[in-house]
């Protein structure tokens, strides 16, 4: 029984442990990054569709994300979709694709990102603790009944 609580914690440690990590690649940093673009949502003839099902993303070079639609009527709307992200980026559309220079680093771009990834770990920790201490209370309380079957001669 015991074998099983720690397993679930195991589970459940790595599942906090992916959420935040799928959360530390969505900061935008001087590098380009296919998942930047993940969380968009495009009004796509009036259903919000992921950017992601509705065209590729490619890196062609190390600052350039490439988003090319699948159906070409839709580039208006990714580009409305992507300016109207809070990404603080701005896409270029040529015609036939959408390119997305992502700019140079700040020292005041820096802090933020600092101050957003040590938020980010903090809240990663608390996820962690909040399962084992959930996990060690179940074990406790596993462990007191035990023992109070035991005083009642039940086992």
């Amino acid at each position: 029984m015991a074998n099983e609580v720690i397993e679930k914690a195991k589970d459940n440690m790595k599942k906090s442990i992916a959420v935040f990590q799928k959360e530390l690649g969505g900061i935008r940093a001087a590098v380009a990054n296919a998942s930047l673009l993940e969380g968009i949502k495009v009004d796509y003839y009036g259903v919000p569709t992921p950017l992601t099902q509705m065209s590729s993303v490619s890196i062609p070079e190390a600052r350039v994300l490439m988003v090319t639609p699948y159906d070409k009527s839709s580039l208006d709307d990714i580009e409305h979709a992507i300016l109207a992200s809070d990404l603080g980026i701005t896409p270029a559309n040529d015609g036939t694709v959408i390119r997305i220079v992502i700019p140079q680093l700040t020292g005041e771009r820096r802090q933020e990102i600092a101050k957003q990834v040590g938020k980010l770990a903090e809240k990663g920790k608390i996820a962690v603790r909040n399962v084992r201490r959930d996990a060690m209370d179940t074990l406790k309380r596993q462990e007191k009944m035990a023992i109070l079957l035991k005083m009642n001669n039940v086992v």
